[in-house]
């Protein structure tokens, strides 16, 4: 079997990992990203011009919308991501807070698993909470080891099917790491299902 050159340099290139590696490099991809409130469950306030969500527990006078969440506490980004992206999360308190990205077309009415950040195959999510992380992907959830820090920053590859999540501190410490093919533009997302739970979406210079 003959090998072209042009095969051989894209099978090598599809092996070497391009993704920066320290906070100024991801700083270059960095995209600000606002909650999109037609999403938002009822029960998540969000507040700074739509960058931080909380669960206060008590139902918000959102209006009727198909793209609302009705029943797992989420909530997508307005914007759709696309190429190489940077964001970054702030923890703003509360027990677990999940940290998400999703295609547009995930289901929304109803509790089943095709709602849910990280139980299908629509979505991909760190599982955020006081003194562990774990990621969850098709209803399959692994163990993540790393430092906790009040900051989880999110890289995406789009075309290259690159999505990491970081510590993010004086250094980045990549938690998980996900290689796949993305089928369609991702939204940012973000849920809490613990009373006081609150995300921000930082504003990054």
């Amino acid at each position: 079997m003959r090998i072209t050159r042009n095969a051989f340099i894209n099978c090598y290139m599809e092996n070497i990992d391009i993704s920066p590696k320290t906070r100024a490099g991801f700083l270059k991809y960095s995209r600000q990203v606002t909650l999109d409130p037609n999403t938002a469950h009822r029960n998540l306030l969000l507040s700074e011009g739509n960058r931080k969500v909380t669960f206060t527990g008590q139902q918000q006078s959102y209006s009727d919308h198909p793209e609302r969440f009705t029943e797992y506490l989420q909530v997508l980004s307005s914007e759709s991501l696309t190429g190489r992206c940077y964001w970054e999360v702030e923890w703003r308190g509360g027990k677990v807070v999940y940290v998400a990205v999703a295609y547009k077309n995930i289901s929304r009415a109803g509790g089943g698993t095709e709602c849910g950040f990280g139980y299908n195959g629509k979505s991909w999510a760190l599982e955020w909470s006081l003194n562990s992380y774990k990621f969850w992907s098709n209803n399959i959830q692994t163990s993540v080891s790393g430092p906790w820090s009040s900051r989880v920053g999110v890289y995406l590859d789009h075309s290259a099917g690159i999505l990491s999540f970081y510590s993010v501190s004086e250094t980045m410490t990549l938690l998980h790491r996900v290689q796949t093919t993305f089928t369609q533009q991702i939204h940012a997302g973000l849920g809490s299902y613990f009373s006081r739970s609150s995300a921000e979406l930082c504003e990054l210079k």
